[in-house]
């Protein structure tokens, strides 16, 4: 009896363990998108997007596809460290879905001489050639 339980407990904590590894390491890269943000620094702050032109980027003025569209985008939306402000990642949800897939809901904030803007965001995860990069972005 005791051997029937363990085969079936084992599995569980060896899932629930690369789950928790996994989540590290998807905070890591939204802890260093944000320390990039606030160094004004857009260039790191795209690492943590796939470098595709099939990445996925919602907002306000609909779809965007491509990394190199959305760099263009972030750098024309925000041209100077005070406009960039200082960015806060608030993480409200991180749902691993497999050792590849991963979803995020969380809230952005950001802080400017002048306002405070802020919103929520829902991204799509993807572990591709052994990084955790966002594929889908919808930020509102």
């Amino acid at each position: 009896m005791i051997r029937i339980i363990l085969f079936i407990l084992l599995p569980v904590a060896l899932f629930a363990q690369r789950n928790r590894t996994e989540e590290r390491a998807i905070r890591k890269v939204m802890l260093e998108q944000q320390e990039a943000w606030n160094r004004a620094d857009i260039a790191s702050f795209m690492e943590g997007y796939w470098k595709s032109d099939s990445l996925k980027f919602i907002g306000r003025n609909g779809i965007t596809y491509g990394w190199q569209t959305t760099l263009e985008n972030y750098k024309k939306g925000y041209p100077t460290p005070e406009a960039m402000g200082k960015l806060t990642f608030t993480i409200l949800s991180l749902e691993v879905l497999s050792g590849t897939s991963a979803y995020m809901i969380g809230r952005w904030q950001l802080k400017r001489k002048t306002d405070e803007p802020g919103g929520h965001f829902t991204l799509l995860w993807r572990k591709i050639n052994g990084k955790w990069v966002i594929v889908a972005d919808h930020t509102s």
